[in-house]
């Protein structure tokens, strides 16, 4: 018999909705060879820790550690202490540092990818007293501590950076600083103002293609010293547009939630690799769908990925930033944690609706391990809501 549950709707009933099962997703065979993919991994909060505003990050480590593994075992690298772990949103800089340390070890035992977020996060937001060499000296201090933990570098997008530039010839300074720095290729990014609102402007431009000039700009002056870009716009016109500017040997890593199905198989002219949030809650389904199009069966891919596509569409639908409490609930959903407890008490952020529509595209999707296991765990999420 099916499992059935009955779910919010958006005009504040209740419907009865049956579940269609499990797909079949095993790990794949093999290594993906055809494109770089990391899934940009969430953390687990320790749901005994106080987690108001100001507190200090608590995780659970055991969970969050293992949730890497998962992702290792389905072929994707881990992109670690990235936004999609609540990074500037809960996730401080001492934990974050602990997490890349233990992360990068775990990775090492596992055979695993991994590549670390280096920011300035250790900066205050707000210090009209902030110059353009603090900001460069915390990037070389996180750049460093994840050389050092064995990881590669994603240098990420800066609010302070963003605050104190005047101009593009600032981000190249700093850019510069870092890139002169490091000592392997690093994959930069550039997050939008959907995913933060304090990166409005940033390369030092409003409009997007002086903002590409200003980081085409920077790449050309430190040949060597880019492995690739990762560009979280969604706009997969303006990622395509920047994807085929790039220099030879480097890559496009789509962080476009809305349009990856389509950038990653590409076209004609090339494709993007992916370091996308959403790869962590649909590893296996993108695990079968790269399988399947390495395999030469381009339909597969698309049938797999279509339902996937209108899960994140949803999961990242305004506000944006916070996607991450459906990603937390589907990973509840399929019992890699007990809880879906967020730092910062983030889970409270979208309505019983709207998790409802996440449950149901995700058993659109087979993304659903369990499904009755994953119907009971629905039921209390809606229940501690005051949904019954």
């Amino acid at each position: 018999m099916a499992t059935v549950i009955d779910l919010p709707t958006e005009d504040g009933r209740l419907e009865r909705y049956r579940l269609r099962g499990a797909a079949a997703y095993p790990p794949p065979e093999r290594p993906f060879t055809s494109r770089v993919l990391y899934a940009a991994a969430h953390v687990v909060a320790d749901p005994s820790a106080a987690r108001g505003p100001g507190e200090p990050a608590a995780l659970d480590w055991d969970a969050t550690l293992r949730y890497r593994h998962h992702l290792w075992r389905y072929g994707f690298g881990v992109a670690e202490a990235m936004d999609t772990a609540q990074r500037g949103m809960g996730l401080d800089h001492p934990a974050s540092r602990e997490l890349i340390r233990r992360a990068c070890a775990e990775a090492r035992s596992a055979g695993g990818r991994i590549a670390c977020g280096a920011g300035t996060d250790q900066l205050p937001d707000e210090n009209p007293r902030l110059t353009l060499d603090d900001i460069g000296a915390a990037y070389e201090e996180q750049v460093a501590h994840v050389e050092a933990c064995g990881g590669r570098v994603i240098v990420m997008a800066s609010r302070q950076l963003a605050a104190v530039a005047r101009g593009a010839e600032d981000y190249a300074a700093v850019y510069g600083r870092v890139l002169r720095q490091v000592s392997a290729p690093v994959i930069l990014h550039w997050l939008g103002p959907m995913f933060d609102p304090a990166l409005a402007g940033y390369w030092g431009a409003s409009g997007f293609s002086a903002a590409a000039a200003t980081l085409l700009g920077i790449i050309a002056e430190h040949p060597g010293k880019v492995d690739g870009v990762k560009i979280s716009l969604l706009d997969a016109e303006k990622e395509i547009e920047l994807r085929r500017r790039l220099p030879a040997g480097v890559l496009m890593y789509s962080g476009d939630d809305f349009a990856f199905p389509r950038l990653i198989k590409g076209d004609a002219h090339g494709h993007s690799d992916g370091l996308l949030g959403i790869f962590d809650a649909i590893a296996p389904a993108a695990a079968a769908a790269m399988a399947a199009l390495e395999a030469g069966r381009p339909e597969r891919y698309d049938a797999i990925l279509a339902p996937a596509e209108r899960l994140s569409r949803h999961v990242f639908a305004e506000p944006t930033f916070d996607y991450k409490v459906g990603i937390v609930l589907l990973a509840y959903l399929n019992g890699h944690q007990d809880h879906v407890r967020m730092l910062g008490g983030m889970e409270d952020r979208r309505s019983p609706a709207h998790l409802g529509t996440v449950f149901r595209l995700a058993d659109r999707a087979g993304l659903l391990r369990d499904p009755e296991d994953a119907a009971a765990r629905m039921a209390r999420v809606l229940a501690d809501r005051g949904v019954a």
